[in-house]
């Protein structure tokens, strides 16, 4: 049976817009058997240099400068939004009014309300959408959900995380987008910690009320004399003030009573994208780590005395979450295939005529994490989160 083409304009094409795109492309190759291919159609961006040698790089048909021109295209179904964060909510809100399917990168917003206005659009369009918590779609944390939901580890009582990074720790690294809360919303609260708090939803439950701590241990930086990607590019003599978050931490109490700890830095030197959780309960413990994705450790306090201990569980066999569209077992697969993975539920659910997930939803609980985090640590006191 022949596909059927969904033609996609990515607007953004630089880190995310290029792991997205790598999605887009291999997803039907590897697995066949969905409904829709998606048609690398037109990718967008500002500089028209780029966003050309970009296209071509990508595999993309096209390029434009223009996103509004591009949301309205009637040959686009679907619009994949890959910007820094002040530009995600009018480009959603205007792809929803056009009809488009509209998938976006997290965090979904820069704040509570832009997200909850984007929850409305594509409720009031009926358009389907998702969110690129990619995460979620590592098959070894589809296995620990697994291994939750079936009872495994018994009733939840820690969900310790944390998010370590180190590439902005020298002071002459300079004031890239992510470091303006203009552009980005905030700091590392939003980049890593949201990651962590979709995780937390997914795996444990919703989260009830928080208290957080968050700090800028450099607050000035170099002004950027060339805009470059996200390693910084050329820095200037001129120095401009850090306003967002360097480091980020809380507290947590989930609505089922389990206890949360969340901790996100850009300042942990020798940590270069070290997100890990751990997952405590009545009967056993969990461990991921991403920088060893392919591993899930697990402890069950039901094991014969004697033989108690973590056992490392490679999550390479078929019988694991999307394992078996890539390789032999212990051939491992790394960061670009949980974007792969995510595209391809996207694409199931809307060949089924359901709504994705993670979506706009997942998007908007945890942006109200998020915001309520930040109100907590200004006002130092727990704060309920207003789902």
């Amino acid at each position: 049976m022949a596909k059927r083409k969904l033609n996609v304009a990515l607007i953004g094409y630089q880190f995310m817009g290029k792991a997205h795109s790598n999605a887009y492309r291999q997803v039907s190759r590897f697995f066949p058997e969905l409904e829709y291919e998606p048609v690398l159609k037109v990718l967008c961006g500002r500089t028209e240099e780029r966003v050309r040698a970009a296209a071509e790089k990508y595999g993309f048909e096209e390029y434009a400068t223009d996103w509004q021109q591009v949301v309205a295209r009637e040959d686009v179904d679907l619009v994949d939004v890959s910007t820094p964060g002040n530009l995600h909510a009018p480009i959603a809100i205007e792809a929803a009014k056009h009809g488009k399917i509209v998938l976006c990168e997290k965090p979904l917003a820069n704040s509570l309300a832009e997200a909850r206005a984007m929850v409305e659009a594509v409720e009031q369009h009926g358009v389907k959408h998702g969110v690129f918590f990619n995460y979620r779609k590592a098959p070894a944390v589809a296995y620990a959900k697994q291994l939750i939901d079936s009872g495994v580890i018994g009733q939840v009582y820690h969900f310790r995380a944390t998010y370590l990074q180190d590439w902005i720790v020298a002071p002459n690294f300079p004031l890239v987008w992510r470091l303006q809360k203009p552009i980005a919303g905030s700091g590392v609260h939003g980049d890593l910690n949201a990651h962590l708090i979709d995780l937390a939803h997914c795996l444990v439950g919703e989260i009830a009320e928080v208290c957080g701590m968050m700090h800028t241990f450099i607050k000035h930086r170099p002004l950027q004399a060339e805009a470059d990607d996200r390693l910084g590019g050329t820095a200037s003599t001129e120095m401009g003030e850090v306003n967002v978050d360097d480091a980020a931490m809380f507290l947590a109490r989930f609505k089922n009573g389990a206890l949360g700890t969340f901790e996100a830095t850009r300042f942990a030197l020798g940590r270069k994208n070290y997100n890990r959780f751990e997952v405590n309960g009545s009967k056993g413990s969990l461990v991921f780590n991403l920088e060893r994705m392919n591993e899930l450790e697990l402890y069950l306090e039901t094991d014969p005395a004697g033989m108690r201990g973590f056992r490392t569980i490679q999550v390479t066999e078929d019988v694991h979450p999307y394992v078996g569209a890539w390789w032999p077992p212990g051939h491992i697969i790394g960061y670009e295939h949980t974007f792969t993975h995510l595209v391809r539920d996207a694409l199931k659910a809307i060949g089924s005529g359901e709504q994705p997930s993670p979506n706009f939803y997942d998007g908007l609980r945890c942006q109200a994490v998020l915001e309520a985090v930040e109100i907590s640590a200004n006002e130092r006191r727990w704060i309920e989160v207003p789902y």
